[in-house]
Parts: C-alpha cells; structure tokens; sequence
C-alpha cells in the first residue's frame, strides 16, 4: 500500500482546510463532541453484551517515572498511626474513637506518562486556540478562561474502537521508524471487521504499552515513537471521530517536521477541535477484544469536573 508523507507546507494548510472554526457557533465549546448524540449513547449501550470493564489507564504513582514531568507528590495530612494511643487529638470525624486519613496529592498530568485529557485549551498555534480564542486567555492567574476541561462535566458516553495495528502488522511493538498511517488504520479494520464512524472514540494500539508494562523502570517515553503520522488527519476529519485515544501521546516523535512537530495536536486541537487521550493502557483492552473477537465497545471516560484546567487525568473504561 502507498503510503504519502505530506509536506510541512500541506499540512500547515490543513489548518485551514480541516478547520472546523464555526461549525457548531462562536462559542462553542466542545468542538468534535459534538458528533455525539443521544443516539450514538443509546447504540453504545446495545454494546454491553458480557458485562465487562475495562480500564485503559495506568496507575498514577508516587516518585520519579520516566515522562513524569514533575514527580507526583502526596502529603498525608491524618494518619492511621497512633489511632489507638491515649491521648490522641482527633481530627477528621472529630471523635475520640472514629477517625480518618486524608492526603494532599498534586501532579502535572500533561507528559508522556499519566493517562490524561488534552482539552481544546491545551494547544496553540500563531496565538490561537481553537475557534479563534486568543492563546492570552490561557494565563497565570485564572488559568484557561475558554475550553477549559468543564465542557467533558457529564462525561463521554459513545461508541470505542480499537485499532490495534501493531497486531494487525503482526508485531508486539511498531518500530519507531514506522509511523501509522491511513492505509495501517483501514487494514486493521479489514482484518478486525470494524469500521470507525462519525462520534466514536478511536483508540490505536501501536504496543507501546506492552513494553512499559513489562519493564516500567527503564522504559523511558522520550526516544523515538511510533504514533499516528500526520497524514491521518484527513482521515480522521473525514471519518468524524469525536475523541482520539493511543499507547502514545497520539503523534509519531520525531514527526520529521520542523515547525509543525507535533501535528495532531496542533491541527486535531486547535484547527479540528479534536480532544485528545494521551497514554492510554492499552494492553487489557486488546486482549479483551482478541477475546471475545470483537473491536467496539460502549466507552465512559470521565473527567475531573475542574475550572481553568487544560485537561485531566483520567480513566477510560470500556464496557463489553
């Protein structure tokens, strides 16, 4: 199959041509969500045939990780110990006999490590977010003004889809040098027998996860990997999927592309409005799937209902 690397000048211009800027008004705030109806939920739901769930996350831990871009910390703030000794001052439940543990925990989510939403505020180009909301609405003081996480408060119901390339190429893991492309998609469905629609999520294994899985100490997300190839944006626009998920942060690194290094975030994002799930799990979704022999599934991913927040951490849960 023929696979066509764009230039950096057309896909720049993809900018324009896949922009869907106005589509659904001037304030909105979902952007490709919006392709999912009421009736994509009620199709999604006929899905759940075995009762099923799957997490697509990995666990968020304390300490230093590879792609971690500042460690994740947690503070206990009560304890269990003591919680018998004479004389101890209680505290949550305020009772000399009941009480309770609780804890600070902060992290920053975006990276290459915890499984987190990209909202539409996440990304700029020349200035803009999506929609032609000026970048300067995202700042220091009151965080992003405009597609904040909020947008996702009741939750994202719909049909899922995995594609898992890497076993359709019959390989754990897709060399680095091997970027998916529109042609790796369409043959995972032919060999799956699925085909991505308008308001799914798709989800693309590339065996990424596996190797984190089976080594998570020296596995180490910063060299080179395999991702979708900017080429799928067409593809992606065209087959109007609503949410965009992979093993990886979704883009092909190096990308090869000087200015535009990352284009499925900048022109998925800011031109198409396309929310993004970086670092999914995907090993556990794809046995399940090779095991009941089928791709679709119902999907909720629930994200933390934050203000001024672009994105979230979060767990994709697959339903069969």
């Amino acid at each position: 199959m023929a696979r066509v690397r764009p230039d950096e000048a057309e896909i720049i211009g993809w900018m324009s041509s896949l922009s869907n800027w106005g589509r659904w008004g001037a304030d909105d705030q979902l952007g490709t969500l919006n392709l999912i109806t009421p009736e994509h939920r009620r199709r999604a739901a006929e899905l759940v045939r075995e009762g099923v769930a799957v997490s697509c996350a990995w666990d968020i831990r304390r300490g230093p990780q590879p792609g971690v871009t500042m460690e994740t910390q947690r503070l206990m703030i009560a304890t269990g110990q003591g919680a018998t000794e004479e004389g101890r001052r209680p505290s949550l439940l305020h009772s000399e006999r009941a009480d309770a543990a609780l804890e600070f925990v902060g992290l920053v989510f975006h990276g290459y490590a915890v499984t987190h939403i990209d909202s539409l505020a996440h990304v700029f180009w020349d200035g803009k977010l999506y929609n032609g909301h000026s970048a300067a609405m995202v700042n220091d003081m009151q965080g992003a003004r405009v597609l904040d996480v909020l947008p996702l408060r009741d939750g994202v119901v719909t049909r899922g889809v995995l594609l898992d390339v890497a076993r359709a190429k019959g390989v754990d893991v897709l060399h680095h040098d091997d970027p998916v492309f529109p042609e790796d998609l369409e043959e995972a469905e032919r060999l799956q027998g699925v085909t991505v629609g308008e308001g799914d999520v798709l989800f693309l294994r590339t065996g990424e996860s596996g190797l984190r899985r089976a080594d998570p100490r020296r596995y180490d997300p910063h060299r080179p990997r395999p991702g979708f190839q900017a080429a799928c944006l067409p593809w992606l626009h065209e087959r109007g999927v609503a949410m965009l998920g992979s093993d990886v942060a979704q883009d092909h690194l190096p990308s090869g592309y000087p200015t535009m290094t990352q284009p499925v975030h900048v022109v998925g994002i800011v031109a198409m409005g396309l929310w993004l799930i970086d670092n999914c799990q995907l090993e556990d979704l794809a046995e399940t799937c090779a095991r009941f022999g089928r791709w679709e599934f119902m999907l909720n991913v629930a994200a933390l209902r934050l203000h001024g927040v672009t994105g979230s951490p979060v767990n994709p849960v697959a339903v069969f």
